[in-house]
């Protein structure tokens, strides 16, 4: 399944299941197949991914050996676009949904 996130003034933006989940779940939403979120629900939303990637980036940096244990694309590459349609969609006062 893929998660299909869709406003009225931007492009859709869509993700695998899994990493569409995450961010939901991250932010306090159903991840069901439709769903809805609100501009005024849109900077907690944003706040929440921000705390969830610092949180990541601290687990994954490994200071003693002085590089990344994790390999590949993390939170923070996967949800720039997601935090970039809120923003957008916040200031034009628009919902983003899913599903529909």
């Amino acid at each position: 399944m893929l998660y299909k996130f869709k406003s009225k003034n931007m492009g859709d933006l869509i993700m695998l299941e899994a990493n569409g989940r995450q961010l939901l779940e991250i932010i306090g939403k159903s991840p069901g197949p439709r769903g809805i979120i609100l501009p005024e629900q849109m900077p907690a939303a944003i706040l929440a991914i921000e705390a969830a990637v610092a949180l990541e980036d601290s687990h994954v940096h490994d200071e003693e050996e002085g590089h990344d244990r994790h390999e590949g694309i993390g939170l923070h590459q996967r949800a720039k676009p997601f935090i970039d349609m809120l923003r957008w969609n916040y200031q034009a006062g628009e919902e983003v949904v899913w599903g529909v």
